[in-house]
């Protein structure tokens, strides 16, 4: 194990053996018991055992880690389904009353469509829009809405998460050419049976 030249002598030896292989509990053995072969054969039985428990409990731990990553994956591919009608107030303009707009959002596979409802203005019936640029990522929702008023495009962009009946995010949107935004939170209209 060590060059002649190297050797330990006396209580050193368990120091170097502990030191060389990097196992404190060979640090009390002597010379005796390493070339007698009583005190490092005990040593060397005990050092397996743990080694044995040791790989046990890696293999624990192995299959937990696998269970929890199971787990993990079955929550990813149950997906949030937007579709519904969704509710939200605006505030009025010059402190008015708020207006309520409502939106009919439909997931089919993969694809994202709907309607945003406006309600009716003096003597305007409400008005539908449909939505642009629809995209649901995860719990992550963005879409586009453009109105046209007295020919006039205004072009509002809402982004949000969902979260059980719950929209919350932002609407940007530019009015007298200076962008602008606002706290957006819609909620899930139950439906009617």
């Amino acid at each position: 194990m060590f060059p002649w030249w190297a050797r330990p002598k006396g209580r050193n030896l368990g120091l170097a053996l502990a030191v060389f292989t990097g196992n404190h509990r060979l640090q009390g053995l002597r010379r005796r018991d390493v070339f007698s072969g009583t005190g490092i054969t005990a040593k060397v039985k005990h050092i397996k055992h743990i080694m044995q428990r040791s790989l046990g409990s890696v293999v624990a731990l192995g299959v937990v880690a696998l269970l929890a990553l199971g787990a993990v994956a079955q929550a990813q591919e149950k997906k949030i389904d937007p579709t519904g009608k969704w509710t939200w107030t605006s505030p009025g303009r010059d402190g008015g009353p708020g207006r309520t707009n409502t939106l009919a959002l439909k997931l089919e596979g993969a694809k994202l469509t709907g309607k945003m409802i406006s309600p009716a203005r003096g003597d305007q019936p409400a008005r539908e829009t449909e939505i642009t640029e629809a995209k649901l990522t995860g719990a992550d929702i963005s879409f586009t809405v453009v109105r046209e008023f007295n020919g006039n495009k205004m072009t509002s962009k809402y982004n949000g998460k969902i979260s059980a009946d719950t929209i919350k995010g932002k609407i940007e949107f530019e009015r007298n050419g200076e962008a602008q935004s606002r706290d957006w939170e819609a909620k899930r209209v139950a439906a009617k049976k």
